[in-house]
């Protein structure tokens, strides 16, 4: 897309700093103020069902601070379609939620969708939270079944789970290339069948330079490696680092 994907700032991490000591601090809103007058557009979270980092009440303290600025930030909560979350995103209507599986035990999400899983019910809860304005995205692994599974879903959106292209840009030029073959045959597919792309996991600005030119990006979502930079520069430098990594 024209200047590059939209930067979706995914702040868990900020919570899981404040969670290990317990109190205020450090504040997840404060986060988002910085990351939004840093350039950012769009913020995620992931509230998980145990809280270990964001929480439900973090989720209406993020969704009130941008509520002044609806039309110029994107609120996207992600999550597995359990019954809390969906409840959530009713009451806070974000304008994307990203349907995200959940393996029991895991630290971080480890894979998309199956493309088998079964569509009555997940088209359901896509068509309900669409009706009350919500964009739905599927996070989905860069196969083509996996495509045309959310697709017939009647998601607007897909995530693509950019891990595996993390694991293998770091192994060679080459892997990243036959890796980023992948995503770019997904993304032609899903463009093809009417969705928007996003993508997310383990993206970094060193993996950035490639990834961006995935053709019709819409956004990334990029939590743990901004953080992470943030420790040493700076939560607004590394904000804008990564918007200028998202633009080429």
């Amino acid at each position: 897309m024209a200047g590059g994907p939209r930067l979706s700032v995914n702040v868990n991490k900020v919570a899981t700093l404040r969670n290990s000591r317990g109190g205020a601090l450090p504040s997840v809103v404060d986060a988002v103020r910085v990351c939004v007058n840093a350039g950012a557009r769009g913020i995620t979270v992931h509230p998980r069902a145990d809280e270990r980092h964001i929480k439900a009440i973090d989720v209406e303290a993020i969704a009130s601070f941008l509520a002044p600025q609806r039309q110029e930030i994107e609120f996207n909560i992600e999550g597995d379609p359990r019954p809390d979350l969906v409840d959530m995103v009713r009451r806070v209507r974000p304008h994307q939620c990203t349907l995200v599986p959940v393996r029991p035990g895991e630290i971080t999400s480890q894979a998309g969708w199956p493309p088998d899983t079964p569509v009555s019910e997940l088209g359901a809860l896509v068509a309900d939270l669409q009706a009350r304005g919500i964009r739905v995205s599927m996070f989905i692994d860069p196969a083509a079944a996996a495509v045309t599974w959310a697709a017939s879903l009647g998601a607007q959106r897909i995530e693509l789970y950019t891990e595996p292209f993390a694991h293998a840009f770091k192994e060679s030029e080459a892997a990243a290339d036959r890796s980023f073959r992948r995503y770019i045959e997904a993304a032609n597919l899903a463009h093809a069948l009417g969705l928007g792309i996003n993508a997310g996991h383990d993206l970094d600005l060193d993996n950035l330079v490639l990834f961006r030119m995935l053709p019709h990006l819409d956004e990334v979502s990029i939590g743990h490696a901004l953080i992470s930079r943030a420790l040493y520069v700076g939560l607004d430098r590394a904000v804008r680092d990564y918007l200028a990594a998202c633009s080429g």
